[in-house]
């Protein structure tokens, strides 16, 4: 008996991938509007921690709820392999919603303090720990219920659902914007995309409850003796025949999908508003419409892996990654703001400063001073996104910066009182700001001159190699893993991948560039891990496609 014979009993396949879908790009809506509204979270729950440190640390809150989902992917993953898909999802998508409407109903900093900050990270814990168990579930379900010739097509819909659920999240963003006013929005219009999710979540538990559970689990199901007692965590992470899968989908498929996807969705979005000072706006716009673009890709390279098999068409996605990174963001720098490019090419940056005084300007709890000449330098230049040469000077030396032929030099706010240390860093602030001024570094990005068709088809580059690397990926998990642990095995690299590689990463590659000044350098974060993937992936990833789901292990 085929899948697609079993699926008759149940629900249509159309229905069971709408249903699957739908509720998953509920759950993506609801992740993805927090990472869309970073900056103005920062204001609100980080208000005492300085600029810098307050959007790293918002950053961080984002990637919090990425570090958490490989538990969750444990706990749900256990409890569906153990009881059953359906009743697994429904709880996952239970608690996003729940955890998402809180997060707008939260009080901020200038209300209670820090116990602000504290609710939002539970808030988001909660929110990572059910998406955790919601994408192995969804992929699973849809993939036990299609034909095998036409699994990637079909589990293309549920990774789609990524860019349907960004694309909601940042429609209701704009709509919103527009209704209340910037002003009104930054203060607090921008709790509603959070409280829209109550209705989302009555509307996509009506949907899920109408499903069945799985053919290949009922399969599973009929067939078991009352001697068989599942072990998920045991048989997936401690058995090799399905342990060095796990390792091979972690390494060769989930560590560059986390990398590619949140580098291309994300890093670009932190780039070109924090960076490139782009208006909020207009990049909210260009990653609609590139979202809107790219988002029958998906499907797309989800059907071309059914012809040409995962491995080829996930590697190809990598391979265009890594050749389009670097040269790709610096002519996103002159398409998006030529006069910042013209500024770095006609009057470099530079910091002299003695290494040793010279911190990361990264603190987690927003303590740390940072009152040296070299830090009090590199902040105001970090904050105004430009970037510069580091060049060692002679010990205790007072730093400066040099900006084309003039410089700028420092104080040295070590030992002042908070009140004269910030008014010392106001003035480094302001001399420096005029001689970037003068030697043409622009505070904003100029509309009139941003070439949006070139961003735009920038942008599209990225959104290809993630595509053509997520969209086969579904199929891909499941095919390496049998019925009894295919939960467990796959949602735990995945959330591994996504999680800890890709939820990470606007954090720590923003933390990389305010460390080395280049803003260019933190691309070697999304790089280096999609560099070690395609060699993982080329010489140990088995080729799938088609695979009979029932005899996976026997």
């Amino acid at each position: 008996m085929t899948d697609a014979a079993d699926a008759k009993a149940g629900p249509g396949l159309k229905t069971v991938v709408i249903a699957s879908a739908a509720g998953t790009a509920f759950e993506w809506y609801d992740f993805f509007v927090f990472g869309s509204l970073t900056t103005i979270i920062a204001r609100h729950f980080f208000a005492d921690a300085g600029e810098t440190v307050a959007y790293i640390m918002a950053l961080l809150t984002f990637g919090l709820g990425f570090v958490v989902r490989p538990l969750g992917a444990l706990v749900f993953g256990w409890f569906g392999d153990r009881t059953g898909r359906k009743t697994t999802f429904l709880v996952t998508i239970t608690l996003m919603g729940l955890a998402t409407v809180a997060i707008g109903l939260l009080p901020d900093y200038g209300q209670i303090g820090l116990a602000a900050p504290i609710l939002l990270l539970i808030m988001r814990m909660l929110q990572g720990f059910a998406l955790g168990g919601e994408y192995g579930g969804a992929a699973i379900y849809v993939a036990e219920h299609s034909p095998p010739k036409k699994r990637g097509l079909l589990t293309g819909w549920i990774q789609t659902t990524a860019a349907f659920g960004l694309i909601g999240a940042l429609a209701v963003i704009l709509v919103t914007r527009g209704i209340v006013g910037i002003e009104a929005f930054d203060e607090w219009g921008w709790r509603i995309p959070f409280l829209l999710s109550a209705l989302l979540l009555a509307v996509s538990l009506w949907i899920r409850l109408r499903l069945n559970e799985s053919p290949a689990y009922q399969r599973m199901e009929a067939e078991a003796s009352d001697t068989d007692h599942r072990a998920p965590y045991k048989e997936a992470f401690f058995q090799w025949d399905n342990g060095r899968f796990v390792l091979i989908a972690l390494f060769g498929i989930m560590i560059a999908q986390g990398a590619v996807w949140y580098c291309g969705y994300f890093y670009t979005r932190f780039f070109m508003e924090r960076v490139l000072k782009v208006d909020t706006n207009t990049v909210d716009q260009l990653v609609l419409a590139v979202t809107v673009a790219s988002a029958g890709l998906y499907v797309f390279f989800g059907w071309l892996s059914d012809r040409l098999g995962r491995k080829p068409v996930m590697l190809f996605g990598m391979i265009l990654a890594l050749v389009a990174f670097f040269p790709g963001f610096h002519a996103l720098t002159r398409a998006a703001n030529p006069a910042l490019a013209e500024a770095q090419a006609a009057a470099p940056v530079t910091v002299v400063a003695d290494p040793a005084t010279c911190a990361l300007q990264f603190d987690p709890i927003g303590k740390a001073a940072f009152a040296s000449s070299c830090d009090i330098a590199k902040s105001v230049l970090s904050n105004a996104g430009v970037s510069y040469d580091n060049v060692e000077a002679i010990a205790g030396s007072v730093a400066s910066v040099r900006i084309g032929s003039t410089e700028v030099v420092s104080v040295e706010g070590a030992g002042l009182s908070p009140v004269d240390l910030k008014a010392a860093r106001a003035g480094v602030e302001t001399r420096i700001k005029a001689v970037l001024v003068e030697a043409g570094y622009p505070a904003k990005a100029d509309p009139a001159r941003i070439n949006m068709p070139l961003v735009f088809a920038i942008l599209m580059i990225f959104m290809v190699a993630a595509t053509a690397l997520y969209g086969p990926q579904a199929a891909a998990l499941v095919e390496l893993f049998p019925t009894r642990v295919r939960y467990t095995a796959m949602s735990l690299p995945y959330n591994i991948g996504t999680g800890w590689v890709g939820g990470l990463l606007p954090a720590a590659s923003f933390a990389l560039v305010a460390w080395s000044g280049n803003i260019y350098f933190g691309l070697w974060y999304a790089v280096a891990f999609t560099a070690v993937a395609a060699v993982v992936a080329l010489i140990w990833l088995p080729e799938t496609r088609a695979r009979d789901l029932h005899t996976i292990g026997t």
